[in-house]
């Protein structure tokens, strides 16, 4: 055997490990076993499985389970796991056994031989992965346990913060828009006119109930499976185990977490999960909107709709010169897409909770995960790239809004729906301004159809006063009886 590989045990045998690796034999079985995507678990899950680890221990030590020594030992070695410093000792695929087993042996063993190493020269009794890192502990409440902390941890500190980043950037454009009156498309097709900053207020508060959607997600992340064992009976762990090291994790992540209610339903079935992945999915579905609206809006220049003018960050053609896309726009996009699909894993993956265990945890876990990051990640930089430079072009949003048949909309109180669509043909058709239709027609005066014809007032609900046509009220200070300007 190569000088390059140690051999290592384990209950099936001999197994040959990497000399310089910190995993054992288990590890290296799943790692030969499952040469799949390549595709490892990240920062956050990895971080949750140190912590988990290092509660435990402080506890067992508590519940008097484990010596001082060995307990200090772990608990250090867990913090080394827990702060990033050895994550590349996690080397195992996302697709694997479906408990996600190897991945907790995978902690439990590169735990061991830190904590080993802190304990060398000591004469202490020497740390074992099962018997002691993992004591009071199965994988099937493990993996569970590490799934809700990394989630509910990457949603309260990377995806809302990123969320409530773009909401404000939004309401701030919907407020310097608010003085800007455009053309309304429904079916993509012209309609009634409305104010650019309505249309960014809409987005605003779409962002914003996303928000309140996660954090009610969230909540349903902190009931962990820890203490279930096994099976969800709790075999071979102290009563006061999981109350005792969730304390611990709660105070670690700063977060609240309580032992689930039914182990049973928390290892048998991930319906928080599936609930979280739909609330993640309900967020990319909105932001699958603004940012498809928002390179809709800056279509153009010549032949699109370019109402608004958007931050040039980059050439967008390698062969037109001068060319600028909507880059941001199409890079949130495709997140979204991506999160749409993970969705649909999840929401498979849920419903695979055979009896005692769901056996597609792993990839519950990484879908949940990467969808958590690239949210976070998108929307920030959609923000901070394209939303905060973002500029309204008045006047082709006024070009196109005098173009626009639609207002005649305005009309049907005036002159009835018949003769206002009359109205709206005939400018469409011969592409003049509906004011000039009317006044061809003379189907109003020039004062009744200035005040019909009030742009601004059709953006706010409201309509002529019954016994007086021509006083059309113009804002929401005239439908409430006070004066406005």
């Amino acid at each position: 055997m190569s000088n390059r590989f140690r051999v290592e045990r384990d209950s099936l045998g001999e197994v040959h490990v990497p000399a310089d690796a910190l995993y054992g034999a288990q590890t290296q079985r799943a790692f030969e076993n499952f040469p799949i995507s390549g595709q490892r678990f990240g920062r956050r899950f990895i971080q949750a499985l140190g912590l988990i680890k290092k509660s435990a221990a402080r506890v067992n030590r508590e519940l008097g389970y484990l010596d001082g020594h060995a307990a200090r030992a772990i608990a250090g070695a867990a913090d080394e796991v827990a702060g990033g410093d050895r994550d590349g000792e996690f080397v195992l695929d996302i697709y694997q056994t479906g408990s996600g087993t190897s991945s907790n042996m995978n902690a439990n063993e590169v735990i061991a031989a830190l904590a080993n190493r802190i304990l060398e020269g000591s004469g202490a009794a020497p740390v074992h992965p099962n018997d002691h890192v993992n004591f009071g502990q199965s994988s099937n409440d493990v993996i569970p346990t590490a799934i809700h902390v990394s989630a509910r941890t990457g949603i309260e500190e990377e995806l809302i913060p990123a969320l409530e980043h773009l909401r404000g950037l939004l309401a701030a454009k919907a407020e310097a828009f608010d003085g800007v009156l455009k053309s309304g498309r429904t079916h993509l097709m012209d309609a009634t006119p409305v104010r650019l900053g309505q249309e960014f207020g809409g987005y605003a508060i779409q962002v914003a109930r996303a928000i309140e959607r996660l954090r009610h997600a969230s909540a349903e992340l902190a009931e962990l499976a820890l203490g279930g064992t096994a099976t969800g009976t709790g075999i071979n762990t102290h009563p006061d185990f999981a109350r005792l090291t969730i304390e611990h994790l709660s105070r670690e992540t700063g977060l609240v977490f309580r032992e689930a209610e039914n182990h049973f339903a928390a290892q048998g079935g991930q319906d928080a999960c599936v609930s979280v992945s739909g609330a993640l999915n309900a967020a990319a579905a909105g932001l699958m909107k603004i940012a498809d609206d928002i390179r809709w809006l800056s279509s153009g220049p010549t032949s699109g709709i370019h109402e608004i003018r958007l931050p040039a960050v980059q050439p967008g053609s390698s062969i037109m010169p001068g060319k600028v896309n909507p880059v941001m726009s199409e890079a949130l996009m495709m997140v979204a897409a991506r999160v749409a699909g993970n969705h649909t894993t999840v929401t498979i993956a849920g419903s695979r909770g055979n009896f005692e265990l769901n056996v597609m945890l792993p990839v519950i876990a990484h879908s949940l995960l990467e969808s958590i990051t690239l949210l976070a990640g998108a929307s920030r930089a959609f923000a901070d790239r394209c939303v905060a430079g973002i500029e309204a072009n008045r006047e082709r949003a006024r070009e196109l809004l005098d173009r626009n048949p639609a207002i005649a909309t305005a009309l049907n109180p005036y002159i009835g729906y018949d003769a206002a669509a009359t109205v709206a043909k005939e400018a469409a058709r011969e592409g003049r301004a509906v004011r000039d239709v009317v006044r061809e027609m003379g189907l109003l005066d020039d004062e009744t159809l200035e005040e019909a014809l009030d742009v601004r007032g059709m953006t706010e609900p409201g309509l002529p006063a019954k016994d007086q046509p021509t006083e059309r009220g113009t804002s929401r200070e005239k439908q409430a009886g006070t004066s406005g300007s």
